[in-house]
């Protein structure tokens, strides 16, 4: 059996991934996708992922791509505290939530950090109304994040903290020289969320492997990883 084999960059999707491994305990291998040089559009990265995307994870069942997938297969496969069981009556609103961050929240970030892949000409009135767009966003999890209970923001982490937690740190800190119009502090529970996570082992292990700064999600810096680019 192959180890798991976890395709990144620093303070790329692949740090949702990363996460989640440490606290669920599995052991991994990295193989660091060089944004410089654009690895991720070269053949070889393509074999794993034909999207060119970051992640990808490599398992003895074949690569995993797309974050959310990944995320889901962990927690199912090696840590059932990371998610709730398929009886468990919260496991319909847990599969709801993190959905929604695959595929209504980081769609939108992906579209505020790279309007530029999205329209062509001034792109200016498209970053305004997706800052609204985003905002509005995480004034619905803001409420919501009430009824997840241990699902997010809770004494350990979840599959849902370690996809929110990254995306609310990006929001503060990309792109780079743009990001003053968010202060999570707008939302004191997902600001609370982030404080809970910064303090996590995983987090700490984390922030290790790609120097990510001593309050990550809270109030968080620009990266200075050992290896490789955030950008």
């Amino acid at each position: 059996m192959i180890p798991l084999r976890l395709h990144y960059a620093p303070d790329n999707a692949s740090l949702c991934v990363r996460l989640a491994l440490l606290r669920a305990g599995v052991p991994f291998e990295t193989v660091l996708v060089d944004r410089r040089s654009r690895a991720q559009d070269g053949a070889a990265y393509r074999a794993v992922n034909p999207n060119g995307l970051i992640p990808a994870l490599e398992t003895s069942d074949g690569p995993i791509w797309e974050t959310g997938a990944i995320l889901l297969w962990l927690a199912d496969r090696h840590g059932a505290d990371l998610v709730s069981g398929p009886d468990h009556p919260d496991r319909g609103a847990v599969l709801a939530w993190l959905f929604w961050l695959s595929n209504t929240l980081h769609p939108a970030l992906r579209m505020l950090f790279y309007p530029e892949r999205h329209v062509t000409g001034d792109t200016g009135p498209l970053v305004a109304r997706t800052r609204e767009r985003v905002a509005a966003m995480l004034d619905i999890l803001e409420e919501g994040s009430t009824r997840l209970g241990r699902w997010l923001g809770a004494g350990e982490s979840s599959i849902l903290d370690c996809y929110l937690c990254p995306m609310l740190r990006w929001l503060a800190l990309y792109p780079v020289g743009d990001a003053a119009w968010f202060d999570l502090a707008r939302w004191p529970r997902l600001h609370d969320i982030a404080r809970r996570m910064d303090d996590r082992p995983e987090t700490r292990a984390a922030t290790a492997a790609e120097g990510l700064g001593p309050t990550p999600f809270s109030a968080p810096s620009l990266p200075n990883p050992p290896e490789g680019s955030a950008l």
